[in-house]
């Protein structure tokens, strides 16, 4: 894998964090999660931790600082969730880390950057889109806003950072040495959402849920079917909707492409006249930008995903995508690894604490090394 031999220390946190040590796990890193000693499930922590080692580890400690710092010497990345000066109140922030490996690079990944009013302050992916001007965009004509789950957290945050090491990581690969990653969500969110902020003019020029790309339009918006499930209908260019109307058996003078909510009705009672599984069969793979609207179990089954096992489903159930992109030197087929175990006890060892020393340290609590 492309990142095999990078070692990644990951401080426990939400979902953005984990995420980002995921991607990096999931390409041939191997991530080691620092947990607080009061965590009394490590497994449990984060959905996304599988193929991670665990340790548990009371950083605030004079030891367990200490432990810390001998597992970032030792580090290639650095994943750190917290707000502002968290860490350099704990005398672990970048300077102190850094000097004791220059190779390493320190990717702190928050909500409101390292900087400004807010950076100290708490927040969660709503907020963090409500002040991109984003969260204007989404939700039903006439009504407040609705934000899509976590889109921010783990597109702004988690994808954003990920990229951010790999471009540190190429950059030490020339120069030898690391640096600080300051990746924020909102920032991170707000260069995601560069192509819609450029488009406003053109695309988002009326209110919520009046344009072509947020329910505004007929032809791109989903339609019940007779089983009360759903069909997404996304047939943008003409040639496309063309093909929309041909497989729905409307003329142009019936249903023009730039008509009014009466075509939309048009189209809601032709839908409701057969099932989601009739519609799919109609459509097929023709080019009408048309497909069903799934539940994760029913995409897990949806034959294209099948035909290109695009997803894991684990015996308990779970349902996991494969790893994405797809790169030609290291083709698919690998099972999704299992959820950590508590490591303490053999990181400790491979950095050089003796079995007596590990025991006063677990009596101390500076350390747990069982659950």
């Amino acid at each position: 894998m492309p990142l095999k031999g990078i070692k990644v220390i990951e401080l426990s946190g939400l979902a953005p964090g984990p995420l980002c040590g995921k991607f990096l796990r999931d390409f041939g890193a191997s991530v080691t999660v620092v947990n607080k000693v009061a965590d009394d499930k490590v497994v449990d922590i984060n959905v996304v931790n599988d193929g991670k080692e665990q340790v548990c580890l009371d950083i605030k400690s004079p030891n367990g600082s200490k432990i810390f710092r001998k597992l970032a010497a030792s580090a290639d990345v650095l994943i750190e969730p917290f707000r502002a000066g968290v860490m350099e109140k704990l005398k672990l922030g970048p300077e102190v880390l850094l000097a004791d490996n220059p190779k390493l690079i320190y990717a702190r990944l928050s909500g409101y950057g390292q900087s400004g009013p807010l950076s100290k302050v708490a927040g969660h992916d709503i907020n963090y889109l409500s002040l991109t001007g984003l969260l204007s965009f989404y939700g039903w004509r006439g009504k407040h806003p609705i934000p899509p789950s976590n889109f921010s957290e783990f597109a702004g945050g988690s994808l954003i950072c990920f990229t951010g090491i790999l471009l540190a990581l190429i950059d030490r690969s020339r120069t030898g040495k690391g640096q600080v990653i300051d990746s924020n969500i909102v920032e991170g969110i707000s260069y995601i959402g560069s192509w819609l902020m450029r488009s406003q003019k053109m695309l988002f020029n009326e209110s919520r849920g009046n344009n072509w790309l947020d329910g505004g339009a007929h032809f791109y918006d989903t339609y019940e079917t007779k089983d009360g499930k759903f069909m997404a209908v996304g047939a943008l260019e003409p040639k496309f909707y063309q093909e929309l109307i041909s497989k729905l058996e409307f003329s142009h003078e019936e249903a023009p492409q730039m008509g009014n909510n009466e075509i939309r009705e048009k189209f809601q009672k032709k839908f409701l006249e057969k099932t989601q599984a009739e519609w799919v069969e109609i459509f097929g793979t023709s080019d009408a930008c048309v497909t069903p609207v799934l539940s994760i179990q029913e995409a897990v089954k949806f034959h294209h995903n099948l035909d290109r096992n695009s997803f894991i489903q684990d015996e308990d159930g779970v349902i996991t995508p494969v790893r994405a992109p797809r790169l030609s030197n290291y083709p698919e087929g690998a099972k999704q690894a299992p959820l950590g175990d508590n490591n303490t006890y053999k990181v400790l060892q491979r950095l050089g604490y003796s079995d007596k020393q590990i025991q006063e340290l677990e009596a101390e609590e500076t350390v747990k090394c069982k659950i």
